[in-house]
């Protein structure tokens, strides 16, 4: 066969794979992959530098498939390309990471070809993607973290960070509104190692993109100071050739390609229509199509041995090739800077360095104390001197949550110096989260801030970074009513537990400062868990730890603060964050006047819930049925710890504009309204 019958077979191959397994799982989108198998093939065979052997060497090519919905693109290439599974632990497990079996039972329970790819799922996939936007805002984290990588480690003819970054991307990624801030900072810093390609196509589910999208993309993104390349037809694999060479030789921006193409391409009645989009093409139309293609019209998931050896023979091939000289040329650089080696070896494991720790910061008791965002902010700039790898900022609020590293040296990503420790994100908290989201999976430990309310913006990149098990940490400020003022609009009520409600995310929300200290020694140790940190604005007293419980408790999610004088408690304070120094004013009260109470802090619900059932008993002891939960938030969730008896003081409502000590007396939040709720709880009993 020529080379040119070996291409349009290897590609008519993805989109006949694809086409199957639609039909098969009776669910999926098959019109995207016949459109873009083309441009797939030409990434994977032709330009990029990705080793199927061993998907995860810091070298590679990175490719985000933005569109996910579009799976199957990815789990034909991968198969195609006998790409091999790793696992958590970093190792190569002699097995593929897609096999055609998987294929087979596409979007089925067990199956490695899930309906949208999954990075904690399946090797050679280098991020979560489906909601749409999300694949490219967090190419932006990748490029960023490139250029990073580069200005720290890469050394004179020793480049051993030199990576481009190619995302697929369709319309709907470029009308959500995060595909937008992420394109807007990309172009701000010239991030000329990022390429999206724009799959043309001018369908969405509902119909034409006439009925909702007509602007001019490319006038659009050449506002944002993006190269703009077009590609007439996806079936020219030398156009798109073409194009991402010309991307590759591009200084100062990144790059858009536009790609003109036909979803359902090759389908007689589905071809440039809705109806190719999100639902299989049905018996006859599929016979039709792979009539069109020259294809075997009853044939199902049919690879030819010449696709596999051609795969082979390619990205096979010119990826290990890359591969070995890659390692060739990090034996080198092992021998002349051998503390850097070590650095990526710590950071590719997600390890920390010897040392991480040193220096942090103990408070002394005081009564006045510090605002958690200020003690954070103590916290972060000894931390990002230990760490090397940790950066990150806000979302241009850095003086307000106290994030900026103000140390020597720390400096600012910017196009000119992308080595810089401060991120300035601009007002883009969705762009945010995804660029972190990015940078933790190159391998950077990434913070970024916002308000406690503005989280809200930044959610759906916070859910993926759960979902993919990546070691963000997401520092949220003004987590109450103490910036009172500003009203219901700024008071996150519903936010702690909406939070609490998300799987994999670590939450804190510690009571003074040295539990804000404690609550970085754990987080930083967290590999495959996300974390948010509630933070108070308004100063909150520092806790005399030699009258009270070590904040070392922290680690554990909830400890014994303190405990009555004498005899065991008659009930039990529980509370978090700005709240706890009243539950511990309280308890001093109302042992003044002989109820004995026992003051729990919990700061973390999730990591309490992960300790054993005899700690947690000993915690809250079963048989104290008399709690009261104080919490400036909503009371949702509270019950599972105070019970049918116990009673919680919150929110029910989203809070008002005034000054905090006003707000703090209308609402309830104080050590007389938690003493009057203490006594009418215990009242009945008293009584009887």
């Amino acid at each position: 066969m020529t080379n040119a019958e070996l291409d349009q077979l290897a590609i008519n191959t993805i989109r006949t794979l694809s086409i199957d397994a639609v039909q098969a799982a009776s669910s999926g989108h098959p019109g995207t992959p016949m459109a873009l198998a083309p441009l797939v093939y030409t990434l994977w065979n032709r330009v990029m530098r990705f080793d199927p052997q061993d998907p995860i060497w810091p070298g590679r090519d990175r490719f985000v498939l933005s569109n996910g919905h579009a799976s199957m693109l990815l789990w034909s290439i991968l198969y195609l390309t006998r790409t091999q599974a790793v696992n958590a632990e970093y190792e190569t497990l002699g097995k593929p990471a897609v096999t055609l079996e998987d294929i087979r039972h596409f979007r089925q329970l067990g199956s490695h070809a899930p309906g949208h790819p999954e990075y904690h799922l399946v090797s050679g996939v280098e991020t979560t993607t489906g909601p749409l936007g999300q694949g490219i805002a967090t190419s932006v984290g990748m490029a960023i973290a490139q250029r990073w990588l580069a200005a720290r480690y890469n050394k004179p003819d020793l480049g051993i960070f030199d990576y481009h970054i190619y995302a697929v991307c369709g319309d709907g990624c470029l009308m959500e509104g995060v595909g937008s801030e992420a394109a807007s900072l990309a172009g701000h810093l010239g991030l000329d190692n990022l390429c999206w390609i724009y799959d043309n196509n001018h369908i969405t589910i509902e119909g034409s993109t006439r009925l909702a999208f007509t602007e001019d993309v490319a006038v659009r993104f050449a506002g944002y100071g993006w190269n703009i390349l077009r590609v007439g037809d996806a079936n020219d694999i030398a156009g798109i050739e073409q194009a991402l060479t010309t991307f590759r030789e591009t200084n100062g921006r990144p790059t858009l390609v536009i790609l003109d193409s036909h979803i359902g391409y090759g389908s007689p009645h589905r071809h440039d229509t809705a109806a190719a989009h999100g639902e299989p093409l049905g018996v006859e139309e599929i016979k039709l199509t792979k009539r069109a293609y020259g294809w075997p019209e009853d044939s199902n998931f049919l690879v030819p041995d010449h696709v596999l050896e051609h795969f082979a023979s390619g990205v096979g091939v010119r990826g290990a090739t890359a591969r070995r000289k890659w390692q060739e040329l990090f034996v080198d650089y092992r021998s002349k800077y051998p503390e850097l080696a070590t650095e990526i070896d710590q950071m590719q494991q997600r390890g920390l360095p010897a040392g991480w720790d040193r220096n942090l910061p103990s408070f002394p008791a005081d009564p006045k104390g510090l605002a958690g965002r200020e003690a954070s902010g103590k916290v972060l700039n000894v931390l990002a001197q230990n760490i090397p790898w940790l950066v990150g900022g806000s979302a241009d609020l850095g003086p307000s949550t106290k994030t900026l590293l103000t140390f020597e040296g720390a400096g600012d990503v910017q196009a000119a110096t992308p080595g810089g420790k401060n991120l300035h994100f601009g007002i883009r908290e969705h762009a945010m989260a995804a660029i972190l989201n990015g940078l933790a999976l190159s391998k950077l430990r990434p913070f970024g801030a916002s308000f406690l309310i503005f989280s809200d913006y930044a959610r759906p990149a916070i859910r993926l970074a759960a979902l993919m098990e990546l070691p963000v940490l997401f520092v949220f400020t003004h987590d109450a009513m103490g910036d009172g003022e500003d009203g219901p609009t700024h008071q996150p009520v519903e936010h702690l537990a909406s939070m609490r409600a998300m799987p994999g995310l670590t939450l804190f929300r510690p009571g003074d400062a040295n539990e804000v200290v404690e609550a970085y020694r754990y987080i930083m140790q967290l590999r495959h868990r996300p974390a948010l940190l509630a933070l108070s604005r308004q100063p909150l007293p520092t806790l005399d730890r030699s009258k009270y419980a070590p904040a070392s408790g922290v680690a554990r999610g909830a400890y014994v603060l303190a405990d009555p004088a004498e005899g065991k408690p008659d009930m039990i304070l529980i509370a978090t964050g700005s709240e706890l120094h009243l539950a511990a004013e309280a308890h001093e009260r109302l042992g003044l006047e002989g109820i004995r109470s026992r003051v729990v802090s919990m700061p973390s619900w999730d990591v309490f819930e992960c300790e054993t059932q005899e700690y947690r008993d000993a915690v809250l002891p079963p048989e104290i049925t008399a709690r009261v939960a104080i919490e400036q938030a909503s009371t949702f969730g509270w019950e599972r710890y105070v019970g049918k008896a116990g009673r919680v003081l919150g929110m029910h409502t989203f809070g008002a504009s005034a000054p905090l000590k006003a707000l703090q007396q209308e609402f309830g939040f104080t050590v007389n309204h938690s003493i009057a709720m203490v006594k009418a709880m215990l009242q009945p009993s008293k009584a009887a």
